[in-house]
């Protein structure tokens, strides 16, 4: 089975678009949430993943939010403004539709599950070794795939705990030790934060054990100026440009 790994899309057609051309013929999909929110094209980018065959989708933070089932309490300035006007912009089937999402952990196979956040918590961060080791602890399965954190990490489990990376270059290629637990961010495709400004996805071979964290440039100046015209604020384009 080959799974290709999506994450914080964030209303990016661009980048969802380049991502799905660079993967190439999958199995099944994962998508990790975060569908919404930051970008401009909110709709068009819950069509494209509704019209992804076999995939699995977990809800994130922005999803509610967009939805109304949650509210923009948690939120800085920036994510608030940008949810607000995606709220307005949304269908009632999409926001139907994303209101319907199920909630992560999801087990996917005997090998692997999939969450937002983390597995204890969908909205929780995993940011050091103390989020990570509480997360592997609680997986299910030998390896755990999260995102929320926009930032690509790989956190082994086997008697100890260490961090491997963080993934880097285009191509990035682990072979997973079947007597270790994982816990993998393959990054963000619709808003990367790790310095680097393309787009960011997993593929994952259950039988090699491998997974890839691909890298993929795309129109980043459609997106940036989708956002300008849309009158969200401009710093959303511009980090785009930087990976931040």
């Amino acid at each position: 089975m080959r799974y290709l790994i999506l994450s914080d899309i964030h209303a990016n057609l661009e980048a969802l678009e380049a991502t799905l051309a660079a993967a190439g013929e999958c199995d099944a999909v994962l998508v990790l949430g975060d569908l919404v929110g930051y970008g401009a094209d909110p709709n068009a980018v819950i069509e494209r993943v509704q019209s992804l065959e076999h995939a699995t989708i977990i809800r994130g933070n922005h999803d509610k939010v967009g939805a109304g089932i949650e509210t923009v309490e948690s939120f800085n300035h920036l994510a608030r403004h940008a949810i607000s006007w995606t709220a307005t912009e949304l269908t009632g089937a999409n926001r139907e539709w994303l209101a319907a999402m199920p909630q992560g952990p999801a087990v996917i196979d005997e090998i692997v599950e999939i969450c937002h956040g983390s597995p204890f918590d969908e909205d929780a961060y995993i940011f050091d070794d103390l989020d990570a080791r509480r997360a592997i602890i609680a997986s299910q399965r030998p390896l755990c795939l999260y995102g929320h954190t926009h930032v690509p990490a790989v956190f082994k489990y086997d008697n100890d705990l260490s961090s491997i990376g963080p993934p880097r270059g285009a191509r990035h290629r682990l072979t997973l030790d079947p007597k270790a637990k994982y816990l993998i961010n393959c990054g963000a495709v619709g808003q990367p934060r790790d310095g680097d400004p393309r787009a960011a996805c997993g593929l994952f071979d259950t039988a090699s054990r491998t997974i890839t964290v691909l890298r993929v440039a795309y129109d980043v100046a459609t997106a940036q100026a989708k956002i300008i015209a849309a009158g969200l604020p401009e710093v959303l384009a511009q980090r785009l440009a930087i990976g931040r």
